[in-house]
């Protein structure tokens, strides 16, 4: 009997394709990229705060990095989440949890990509976020306000913070972000990408989790490493089918 087959591991294969062939740096597992507030390597931070405390054990993010994280306007990159008007906190909290696990994660090694900007080196792409974090972020920013469905360019800078520009209109979330994948996909310039897979799986990542039971996304970030590392090897497209095979050797077993 032939065996049914789930467009699942396809996506998969796929992501890990197009990381892959985009990718210059070779450490992929407990890194922390060259950014504005990064540290050069992950090491203990006893005192994160909030909802930055999952990292704290081992943390990309310094202590006040993590303060600075839940402020309005911080110092980290002036930004105003209350550009159009009052955000929610059950909407909020998730922008919250993002500059979390942007600046504390030292398990997004697979995903860093060199960049050429003022403020950082490296930046993250195409990081494949578990699909119930999307979907709650997206339904939990519904009735917030946004101007703009790229937050990463075109704001007016000029009073020293991000303003709407001239002729965008605040209208709801949805609007800018029609489906979760939306949101997640364009909101940070495809830094993120909405994952087929659910938290647990081992094949995405997620923003939020407990600590007390470890952190889940250390085995997603050396799932994608060792297929992405088994390819990393002479130019052409054997490298390519063989990272390909092997992933789906490892989805098979897994």
């Amino acid at each position: 009997m032939a065996q049914r087959v789930t467009t699942q591991p396809l996506l998969l294969l796929l992501g890990v394709a197009a990381v892959w062939a985009a990718r210059p740096r070779t450490e992929l597992l407990n890194v922390c990229m060259d950014a504005k507030h990064h540290k050069e390597k992950p090491s203990p931070e006893d005192e994160l705060h909030k909802q930055c405390s999952p990292w704290k054990k081992n943390s990309c993010c310094f202590t006040n990095t993590s303060e600075e994280a839940h402020k309005d306007i911080s110092y980290l990159y002036k930004f105003n989440w209350n550009h159009c008007g009052h955000m929610t906190p059950a909407c909020k909290r998730h922008f919250i949890q993002d500059t979390c696990l942007y600046e504390c994660s030292p398990n997004l090694g697979p995903w860093i990509q060199e960049v050429n900007q003022s403020w950082r080196k490296e930046r993250i792409l195409d990081v494949p976020l578990c699909k119930e974090d999307c979907q709650q972020w997206w339904e939990d920013c519904r009735t917030s306000y946004t101007c703009k469905s790229n937050w990463h360019k075109g704001w007016d800078w000029s009073s020293g913070y991000n303003r709407c520009p001239a002729g965008a209109a605040c209208l709801p979330f949805h609007f800018y972000f029609p489906t979760s994948a939306a949101l997640c996909g364009e909101i940070w310039s495809h830094s993120y990408q909405a994952s087929n897979y659910s938290r647990g799986s081992g094949r995405c990542i997620q923003m939020w989790f407990d600590p007390a039971q470890g952190n889940p996304n250390e085995e997603v970030a050396r799932f994608y490493a060792l297929a992405m590392s088994a390819g990393a090897v002479p130019q052409g497209p054997e490298p390519l089918l063989l990272s390909l095979a092997l992933m789906l050797q490892l989805w098979l077993l897994g």
